[in-house]
């Protein structure tokens, strides 16, 4: 069986690389033009636990808003918040914000060139920090993601399931990358696993790799990378409560800085807690109602499902927060969960359920 052949897979990417916002041709039809290390950092940070498809518009949002590093670093943490609300895992908007004003306070708005630079900068892991150093700044680094993980597992057929096998296969990947293009290499091997060699029905045939790939001969294409078996993911239950003022604007307040959805805006709720029913814990008194049904959101590690309770309150009540107008909700960073609570409490409204 053949050597993978680092070659191979940069003559494919010449042909057939991605089209993606954020990206410039490979560096054969280039001619001259170098990735923006703004626009590397930013795609990078958002495409963590996000799809391509989903993140290609928060992207342009972003750099229309903010086109240049210097004007995300002079952005209110909250446009910065409200613009991220959707992509989910918010400490990344924060570490975003923190991120940026270091490169424009500390670093005369340069980005650093080096793994080691970049690592010093707010929310830059490894892989952030070598995925900005290969694409950005053609430096020989080698970010591993899920993709490049299943191509590096197919190709030496790493039998080793999902995590152990991660060092293994950083292993492989640091080995295989070239000195000359690391970054379109490290794009291509993205590119490979994003449409070829893809988790289910991988098309090994057009693959530019096929002579050289292990689990191909061994027929293991369709079970590597082996993945442990997840444990359940454990429920929380909550109760949200609507307050609703007499003028029909709607009590909002911000989570804590840290923790899940930090600094994000909500429709207060008491605890989040792993209990069989759902603890009542209002925080004013008022003639709640209840609403059927139950809004259920996913985190990564754990499910909660949350009861909605409605209430006319008075607009003086001490439960702390702002007073919206529901019309003015997309003006607040607002994550995907309040908006499921939003509605679903306007749907059942609207069905003729009154707060009281």
């Amino acid at each position: 069986m053949n050597t993978p052949d680092p070659t191979t897979i940069l003559d494919w990417y010449d042909r057939h690389a991605r089209r993606l916002p954020w990206r410039v041709p490979p560096a054969r039809s280039r001619k001259g033009e170098r990735a923006d290390p703004y626009h590397v950092w930013l795609s990078e940070v958002m495409l963590q636990q996000t799809t391509v498809a989903a993140v290609g518009p928060y992207f342009e949002k972003f750099l229309n808003q903010w086109p240049r590093v210097s004007d995300l670093a002079a952005a209110d943490l909250d446009e910065v918040l409200t613009a991220w609300a959707g992509l989910g895992y918010y400490a990344r908007a924060r570490n975003l914000h923190k991120c940026a004003r270091m490169v424009v306070e500390i670093h005369n708005g340069v980005f650093p060139d080096t793994e080691a630079g970049l690592r010093e900068l707010p929310g830059v892991g490894p892989y952030t920090a070598a995925a900005i150093a290969s694409i950005a700044f053609d430096r020989h680094a080698s970010p591993v993601d899920g993709n490049i993980e299943r191509v590096m597992a197919r190709l030496f057929a790493v039998g080793t399931p999902m995590p152990a096998a991660k060092p293994v296969l950083r292993e492989h990947a640091a080995r295989m990358t070239p000195g000359s293009r690391p970054g379109d290499y490290v794009q291509a091997v993205m590119d490979l696993g994003a449409t070829i060699c893809t988790p289910r029905s991988p098309k090994c045939t057009i693959c530019p790799w096929h002579e050289s790939c292990q689990a191909l001969v061994e027929g293991l294409t369709d079970v590597l990378p082996r993945r442990t078996h997840k444990p359940e993911r454990p429920v929380r239950r909550a109760v949200a409560y609507w307050m609703v003022r007499r003028d029909g604007a709607v009590l909002l307040r911000r989570r804590p800085e840290t923790g899940l959805l930090g600094g994000m805006m909500e429709v207060p709720s008491g605890p989040w807690e792993e209990i069989e029913e759902f603890r009542d814990a209002a925080p004013v008194k008022a003639d709640w109602v209840e609403l059927p049904g139950i809004v259920e959101h996913g985190f990564t590690h754990l499910r909660l499902e949350l009861k909605v309770k409605v209430a006319t309150v008075d607009g003086r009540t001490k439960a702390g927060g702002v007073w919206v107008q529901i019309e003015d909700f997309g003006a607040h960073a607002l994550p995907t969960l309040t908006r499921k609570v939003a509605r679903h409490t306007l749907s059942h409204i609207g069905k003729g359920v009154k707060p009281s």
